[in-house]
């Protein structure tokens, strides 16, 4: 599947997914609430993991901008915990894309490599810690803390789980462009 599909899957999949909580909650529709959320957990749940099959930072962290753009999206406007939370991680994940542009140039990175701790623990496998490690970092702690929530089914809890195993392969991966950009 190509990146512009992917993402498509998880844009229908995050809308999906909000309309199948919303039928739930109306007498007479919860069996169309219960297809709508169903299948949107499945095409998310299939986006993420082709992501993660695809191992390229960037697609992992679009992948998951576009699912938290649509949940900010359906978030109610009073809902200001979970709307602030989203709002930082979107944030963070813009300036996780501009730490991948930069990587992508081997003189610029060197430069910046420059500027970071040398303290081990500031550093992942020896390579800075910058905004994608961070980024990647945070999101994983959210979303474990979301697993931990009660009430959560186990379909979800499968995407939510895939999600975090995101993170990790986006720095997985990223750390190899980091080797790469240093060693030329």
């Amino acid at each position: 599947m190509d990146q512009t599909g992917l993402l498509n899957n998880v844009i229908t999949g995050a809308n999906n997914i909000d309309n199948g909580r919303k039928g739930f909650a109306v007498p007479g529709k919860e069996r169309q609430g219960r297809i709508s959320y169903e299948d949107g957990i499945a095409r998310a749940l299939a986006a993420f993991q082709e992501a993660q099959r695809i191992a390229d930072p960037q697609t992992i962290i679009l992948a998951e901008v576009y699912f938290l753009t649509q949940e900010l999206q359906f978030c109610a406007k009073d809902d200001t915990d979970t709307r602030n939370s989203l709002t930082y991680a979107l944030q963070a994940f813009r300036d996780a894309l501009r730490s991948l542009e930069v990587v992508e140039d081997a003189t610029r990175y060197k430069s910046a490599e420059m500027t970071y701790p040398t303290d081990p623990k500031k550093r992942v496998q020896g390579f800075p810690a910058d905004a994608l490690h961070q980024a990647c970092a945070s999101h994983n702690t959210r979303l474990r803390n979301i697993l931990r929530s009660p009430g959560i089914e186990m379909l979800e809890k499968a995407m939510l789980k895939q999600r975090a195993i995101n993170m990790k392969a986006a720095q997985g991966a990223y750390v190899e462009k980091q080797r790469r950009a240093l060693s030329t």
